[in-house]
Formats: structure tokens, C-alpha cells, sequence
């Protein structure tokens, strides 16, 4: 495993779990569990995934010490106030069934960003929280929070592929020393990116798939990884990426098929916000 040293002193494994989009509590204990037995210790999960308790039952019950884990959640807009924050830390650490979590984020750049992250920091000074970091936040959102807060965000998840390269954003983050964390690097298989023919001939040279050159790309670019899948076999190619390294010659030909647009939703865009978010937002007036 390869590591990144975050700007508060802890370390956090480079490749890691992600169970988005797996709300079912059998699927997601049996997922993280699997995960665990492929040799997987970073764990991203969140308030909004509905499967918490399920992620924490499986660690839980491993037989491996806590401390061979580190366990990510995040916060929802829902919670985005100073006091409904401590509220969403506490509820997240309940249905962990742990004393800590090693990382906690902000998951959006919206509401009361500033109540909810003296939350987060509160909970950091106590031991509840061992680091604390956003996610989706763009560089203008990041500096701000900075000259507003006294603990610089170690940490910002965002989403990060073949085409979604993000090349000024993530330059900007690791300048200013927060880790850079991709969500969806494989773009959830968007424009046939597992048989993209340009990947498939980088692989043929060292004997890997397009999702395990996509990772060591990413890897090689210091951006931590959390691919997502309920299947064992893919766990394991996942997790096989230790073992070869991209020339400088792959990761420029890679660099060419960035289409320069979320896969997604533009965070940016004030329609998209309140389509996706203003829900939230509202139930907090």
C-alpha cells in the first residue's frame, strides 16, 4: 500500500473502498467485508449512502484492530448548522459503532459551510474526529474557508477521471498541502471508458485493464483513490496496482483525453444546485 502524509500529521492509505450507491444493508456488510479479506483499509462511506451502520458492522466484526482502518464519512446538508453538525458527528460515529472517525467532510459547498466546520473542528480538538476535510469544494470555496477558519482542510474529495482531469483545481489543493481524494475516477463507466481503446493499448504493455491503469494514473498523479464495486474479482484487479508504474509517455497520453466537463453536474451551475440540493437547503431555514 502507498500512503499520503495529510497537513495535520496523520497518514491515510492511498487506495482505498467506496460504497456509493449501495444503500442495501446485506450488500454493503457484504461489499465492505469482502473488501476487508482483499486487504482494503481505507473505507469511504457517508451519512448520505445510507449504509454507515453497514460499513461499520463489517469492520466491527473483522477480528482486525480499529486502528488497521481508516474510516471516512461525511456530513450532509441537512446538517449544514453548527448545532445540527455536532448533531449529524454524533449520529455518524453512532452508526459506525465507533469512538472515532479518522476522516470527516463536509460533503457539499453549501448552507452554513462555516457553523458546520467549527463543528468539524471542534470534534477534531476532542478526538471524535482525527482529520476533517471537505468535498466538492472548488479552490475559490477551499481559500475562503481557510482565511474564515483556523484548520486548513486536509483533505478534498472531488471528482477526478480520464475525462475529468481537473488539472488546475487539483495543482491549486496540493500547493496549498490538502490531499487531493478522486470519487468516480472510473466516470461509472461513462463513454465506454473500460474498453477505451487508448487505455486498452497503455494496458497491453503491462499486462493491466483499463480500470487498473486509470488508477495508477491517478496513484502516480498523488490523488487518493476509492473505486467502488460490489464484485470480489474486481476488488482484487482494483486492488493489483502496486506493481507496475505509467512512463512519463502514458501519463501524457492520458492527459489527452480529458474532455474538460463534469461527467455529472457542474457545481457551479445555480439550476443544478437547487434541482439536486435545494431540498436539503430549505430544511434548514
Amino acid at each position: 500500500m502507498e500512503y499520503i502524509n495529510l497537513n495535520d500529521g496523520n497518514k491515510m492509505p492511498m487506495l482505498g473502498f467506496g460504497v456509493f450507491q449501495v444503500p442495501d444493508f446485506k450488500q454493503a456488510r457484504q461489499a465492505v467485508t469482502d473488501a476487508i479479506d482483499v486487504g482494503y483499509r481505507l473505507f469511504d462511506t457517508a451519512a448520505a449512502y445510507q449504509n454507515e451502520a453497514a460499513v461499520g458492522e463489517s469492520i466491527n466484526k473483522s477480528g482486525i484492530d480499529r486502528s488497521e482502518f481508516f474510516v471516512t464519512s461525511k456530513l450532509w446538508l441537512d446538517h449544514f448548522t453548527y448545532e445540527k453538525a455536532k448533531a449529524g458527528i454524533e449520529d455518524s460515529l453512532r452508526k459506525l459503532n465507533m469512538d472515532y472517525m479518522d476522516l470527516y467532510l463536509l460533503h457539499q459547498p453549501y448552507g452554513d459551510v462555516y457553523g458546520a466546520w467549527r463543528a468539524l473542528e471542534e470534534a477534531q480538538k476532542s478526538g471524535k474526529i482525527k482529520s476533517i476535510g471537505v468535498s466538492n469544494f472548488y479552490p475559490d470555496q477551499v481559500k475562503n474557508l481557510e482565511l474564515m477558519s483556523s484548520v486548513k482542510p486536509a483533505v478534498n474529495q472531488i471528482e477526478v477521471s480520464p475525462w475529468f482531469q481537473q488539472n488546475d483545481d487539483v495543482n491549486f489543493m496540493q500547493k496549498e498541502d490538502i490531499a487531493v481524494e478522486a470519487w468516480a475516477p472510473f466516470a461509472e463507466g461513462k463513454h465506454d471508458i473500460f474498453t477505451n481503446e487508448t487505455l486498452a493499448k497503455i494496458g497491453e504493455k503491462y499486462g493491466k485493464s483499463n480500470g487498473q491503469v486509470i488508477l495508477r494514473w491517478l496513484l502516480q498523479r498523488e490523488i487518493i483513490v476509492i473505486p467502488k464495486t460490489v464484485h470480489k474479482a474486481r476488488m482484487q484487479e482494483n486492488f493489483d496496482v502496486f506493481d507496475f508504474k505509467l512512463s512519463q509517455d502514458d501519463m501524457e497520453t492520458i492527459s489527452k483525453l480529458d474532455r474538460h466537463e463534469s461527467q455529472f453536474f457542474d457545481h457551479h451551475d445555480p439550476v443544478a444546485i437547487e434541482s439536486i440540493f435545494g431540498s436539503s437547503l430549505r430544511a434548514l431555514r
